[in-house]
């Protein structure tokens, strides 16, 4: 089977799983939700080569094991690959190494796995998402790699990811991507808080008038960057705290501190000058899950 077929079979899985699950498939994928609403019991669990594990009915499942050591975003896409085995109907597999990158389009992946790895990206990616994500950021087609860098904190998906996908959905076209694909995110990240030193492992988070009334996903160390002319953060939850890696006036960012627990939510106010109305939006944390389902925040 070629990644061609493996994406037409995992982008009719998708579809079914998001109507089957009650997924808006407008917004961002809870695909810890998803797990379970399609009830796969969900544990994670440090694992020093494995990304995650997937028990099939045969062997006491469904159940899914995931790595606690992830990043949030690569256990989301993880979580979404062990969904895919699931709803796939595959039997149970071990999801090994520690970069399924490096393997993309390596013909030795079984045909199982190509089907998974394609169903988390239509997954977490559906077209009506990614389409409103895009409207928002630059009024339709990516035209820089900085928009796709934003679909991807506005999706929870990897940029890398991001890109291939764009893809698959002819948003983008294969020799754009190829360069974008070539990009470090760290570039990319500086690029957009204004070639600002962040923490290692930060993301960074841009708030335009779009913004609006919008859920900003983000874990502990991101930074949130106002793309806004006099514009100020003017209300911040605890948990966020005015941010500047130069000793500058930290007024147009904000970092999120481990002071926002995992799944709190904290409202955010933004005032623009002249205007009346502050702009108002949402930050959750999104941290990497542990232990059993039961304790996962929704």
């Amino acid at each position: 089977m070629n990644w061609a077929l493996a994406h037409r079979i995992a982008s009719i899985a998708a579809v079914q799983a998001h109507r089957d699950l009650g997924i808006d498939r407008t917004q961002y994928v809870h695909v810890h939700r998803a797990l379970g609403a399609a009830e796969v019991i969900g544990m994670a669990q440090p694992m020093p080569r494995l990304f995650g594990v997937y028990l099939s009915l045969a062997d006491k499942g469904p159940a899914v094991l995931l790595n606690a050591s992830l990043n949030a975003v690569t256990q989301r896409h993880t979580a979404a690959h062990e969904l895919g085995h699931h709803r796939l109907g595959h039997r149970t597999a071990a999801d090994e190494e520690l970069d399924p990158a490096l393997r993309w389009g390596n013909g030795s992946w079984p045909e199982d796995e190509k089907t998974a790895e394609a169903f988390a990206a239509w997954f977490l990616m559906p077209l009506p998402a990614v389409r409103a994500a895009l409207e928002r950021i630059c009024g339709g087609r990516p035209s820089r790699p900085e928009h796709a860098y934003r679909v991807a904190r506005e999706l929870g998906t990897s940029y890398a990811g991001t890109v291939r996908h764009l893809v698959n959905l002819r948003l983008l076209d294969a020799s754009r991507a190829g360069q974008w694909a070539k990009i470090p995110p760290v570039d990319l990240r500086s690029s957009l808080a204004g070639g600002a030193s962040l923490p290692a492992q930060a993301q960074v988070h841009v708030i335009t008038a779009a913004s609006e009334g919008q859920m900003v996903y983000a874990d502990a160390d991101d930074v949130l960057v106002l793309h806004l002319e006099n514009a100020v953060f003017d209300i911040l939850p605890e948990g966020l705290e005015p941010w500047t890696s130069d000793g500058a006036v930290p007024l147009a960012s904000a970092v999120v501190t481990d002071k926002l627990q995992p799944g709190e939510q904290g409202l955010v106010e933004v005032t623009v000058t002249p205007h009346s109305h502050p702009l108002r939006l949402t930050v959750v944390r999104e941290a990497p899950r542990a232990g059993v389902d039961e304790t996962w925040p929704a």
